[in-house]
């Protein structure tokens, strides 16, 4: 490293996306068992703008957003196993931040990127496809041949679990806001695609159930969605809640009919060996070429601010947000 200073986004007052401000800041350095990581790409996800606002769990300030990073092993510190100088790696996690050219990450959270994916592409790897395999696997205990709705399927976590509910050998359902949108997830693993905006889309999803609805949603915008979610979910189905802007009335009594469960979904809240099954299937995935992360618009460190903005307002997710260094 010829200089001791990097850039990196930071945050210095919780707000509007114009708080994240360019700041020349020292390079850390990494302690026993993490690990530096020179960023070539990092994700752009909802839950880091939520953290921005001051809407969900709040980091002390000044602090960098950001957890999905994928670049080269920098250096690591003492008790470093898993991974050397060199190593082409994605994180799922950082401790210094991943809007900056260079972060810190513990090694249990960071993981090989094999060859036939690039950084960009390994920066849409961490949060979605975590978080995906967590939603699936770990909570809706997902079976060949169940039905799955993915309500809002054409962002970075749409497509992740998309892709990876097909490969678990799911009939695959996914809605989006566009017609693109809908291209875009039967080109990645949906059978069938419904557009979200259209008024009676329930009704279709419905009957391409045969009128016994939906045995898992996985929901990405739960104030929108939820009411509707627990119309089109089988008996014991389950609903599973990524995403959500905001509070929602909703009538009980259709879960309980059904005898339906709701749950929600955090990635954090995952143990090691969650986190190490997820890690072994998704590599699997991508040596097999099933697993290809969409890289959706893409911006430089410095536009950070507006990659904010768009990814709340755009009218319609097309794969996963990144920002180039």
């Amino acid at each position: 490293m010829s200089s001791k200073t990097m850039k990196a986004i930071r945050v210095s007052e919780f707000g509007a996306p114009s708080v994240l401000k360019m700041a020349s800041v020292s390079i850390p350095q990494p302690g026993i068992g993490k690990v530096l990581i020179r960023v070539h790409a990092c994700g752009v996800n909802p839950v880091e703008t939520y953290i921005r606002s001051g809407n969900f769990e709040k980091p002390p300030l000044p602090y960098t957003p950001g957890s999905d990073a994928a670049g080269v092993v920098e250096s690591v510190g003492k008790e470093v196993t898993s991974v050397k100088k060199g190593d082409r790696v994605y994180t799922t996690a950082t401790e210094s931040g991943s809007y900056a050219e260079y972060t810190i990450a513990a090694e249990d959270c960071v993981h090989k990127l094999p060859d036939v994916l690039d950084f960009a592409q390994g920066a849409a790897i961490g949060i979605p496809y975590f978080t995906a395999f967590r939603a699936l696997v770990h909570k809706a205990r997902v079976k060949a041949g169940q039905t799955i709705l993915i309500h809002g399927a054409s962002g970075g976590t749409g497509i992740a679990t998309c892709q990876l509910a097909r490969s678990m050998g799911l009939k695959v359902l996914g809605s989006a806001g566009t017609k693109d949108g809908m291209k875009l997830i039967t080109k990645n693993g949906a059978h069938l695609a419904f557009n979200h905006r259209e008024k009676g889309y329930t009704d279709k999803i419905m009957a391409a159930t045969g009128g016994k609805g939906v045995d898992v949603i996985v929901e990405m915008l739960a104030n929108s969605n939820l009411s509707k979610d627990m119309e089109m979910v089988a008996k014991g189905g389950r609903i599973v809640i990524i995403g959500s802007r905001g509070p929602i009335e909703i009538d009980p009594v259709n879960i309980m009919v059904k005898e339906a469960l709701v749950m929600g979904v955090l990635i954090f809240l995952a143990t090691l060996e969650q986190n190490k099954e997820c890690e072994e299937y998704l590599f699997s995935g991508m040596e097999a070429g099933w697993l290809r992360p969409l890289v959706g618009p893409k911006y430089t460190l410095d536009k950070a601010a507006q990659a904010h903005k768009d990814i709340i307002e755009s009218s319609g997710a097309a794969g996963k947000m990144i920002l180039t260094m």
